[in-house]
């Protein structure tokens, strides 16, 4: 390299000894410039005036010269020169790679050397540092996971996690769409946190990498029914149903008298509708009879454990003795005896309004017919005639008064 310094320098003198019209000058500076890896890039130096005066490109962090006038000195064969009428020199760098980046200098051999820096900067895509071997994890309920995901590139990549299916990571008693960090630990985990879990980096250089880790969570069979009490009337279809949670994948089915039901039978007809974990299933019985009556049991079973719910059929009678009239015909009205007053029931009321002041102003009185009390007489409303119960009260009222 320095051997190559010296000739330049050489060649400096010797054109300022035999003398210039004008120096070499600088257009402008070396544009710095910001590629991907695997891209080609080209550093532009523009110099006026050039004369017979040389143009070199030096790598300034390797300290490594590359070119000189229109020769390539490097054995990197990546690289290469080009200049438009000895004015604008390029230098061509084709396919960098990250160890290109660096300070790179464009310099003309006067007395003294001029030179303008310029910077390229190689950018790269994210990449991931460990290769994952067993992507998916399979773990107890309530256990702890750990998922690590690590990734390298220019600028330093950003991890984010989130759940493929788009629900929300859980951590704790927080839910997030988003988490960032290289590490997602979930405490305790329950079978609500089961599924396939993306880690995402990304730096700004596309494209963005992502890495796929499916999660299952173990769990025996539960079972829970929402009618465990059935009524219906002979001859009537009926469905129970009956909803279970399990993990591995359980085995689903009907019990009757401790016979399956279910199977290859036009009696029975069975569904089960899966939904991940959650399996909701359900039995018909066509045609019913007095011996379809009873428990129906529905049970799960997987690795982990079975669990089973009963479902108690009963028959309903159907009611016919009740009649229901007509919407159009209106129901009877009671019958009213209307009696037509005489004129001593006349004279009675009139005596009663004339002394309704008196009555108002006592709260309570007692009314005695004889000083013996062996002699009174009760009389019970219910069984004297209007009239007579008006008279009664015209000899209460008159006795009252003379009393007084």
């Amino acid at each position: 390299m320095w051997l190559c310094l010296m000739l330049i320098s050489g060649v400096a003198i010797y054109q300022h000894a035999e003398g210039h019209p004008s120096m070499p000058t600088f257009a402008g500076p070396v544009s710095s410039l910001t590629v991907a890896k695997g891209r080609d890039a080209t550093m532009k130096c523009v110099v006026d005036h050039l004369g017979d005066y040389r143009v070199a490109w030096v790598h300034v962090d390797k300290q490594t010269l590359l070119t000189i006038h229109t020769h390539v000195i490097t054995r990197n064969k990546r690289v290469s020169v080009s200049h438009y009428n000895f004015r604008t020199w390029l230098l061509h760098l084709k396919s960098v790679e990250p160890e290109d980046s660096g300070y790179y200098m464009c310099q003309v051999n006067t007395q003294p050397m001029i030179s303008q820096v310029g910077y390229l900067e190689i950018v790269v895509p994210p990449e991931f540092v460990n290769e994952v071997i067993n992507r998916n994890i399979s773990v107890a309920e309530n256990a702890n996971i750990t998922l690590s995901c690590r990734a390298t590139g220019n600028p330093i990549p950003k991890i984010k996690w989130r759940r493929e299916d788009g629900q929300p990571i859980i951590i704790g008693q927080q839910k997030m769409d988003l988490f960032d960090g290289e590490e997602l630990i979930l405490r305790k985990v329950s079978r609500q946190s089961m599924g396939a879990y993306l880690c995402i980096a990304s730096n700004g250089v596309p494209p963005a990498i992502s890495r796929r880790m499916h999660i299952d969570i173990t769990f025996p069979p539960m079972i829970w029914i929402p009618n465990q009490l059935v009524g219906a009337a002979e001859g009537n279809p009926i469905a129970l149903e009956c909803n279970t949670e399990a993990h591995p994948a359980a085995t689903n089915f009907w019990v009757r008298n401790d016979h399956v039901v279910g199977a290859s039978s036009e009696k029975y007809e069975t569904y089960q509708i899966v939904n991940g974990y959650k399996v909701h299933m359900k039995i018909v019985v066509k045609n019913l009879n007095k011996d379809d009556f009873g428990v129906y049991r529905c049970v799960s079973k997987n690795a982990l454990g079975e669990t089973a719910g009963s479902v108690n059929l009963y028959k309903i009678k159907t009611s016919t003795h009740n009649i229901i009239p007509p919407v159009s015909t209106p129901p009877e009205q009671p019958i009213i005896n209307i009696l037509e007053e005489t004129e001593e029931e006349k004279l009675s009321k009139t005596s009663m309004q004339d002394n309704l002041s008196l009555q108002e102003q006592e709260t309570e009185f007692s009314i005695e017919h004889s000083t013996d009390s062996s002699n009174s007489t009760s009389i019970p409303c219910a069984s004297v005639e209007p009239v007579l119960i008006i008279a009664l009260l015209l000899q209460i009222l008159k006795f009252h008064a003379d009393y007084i």
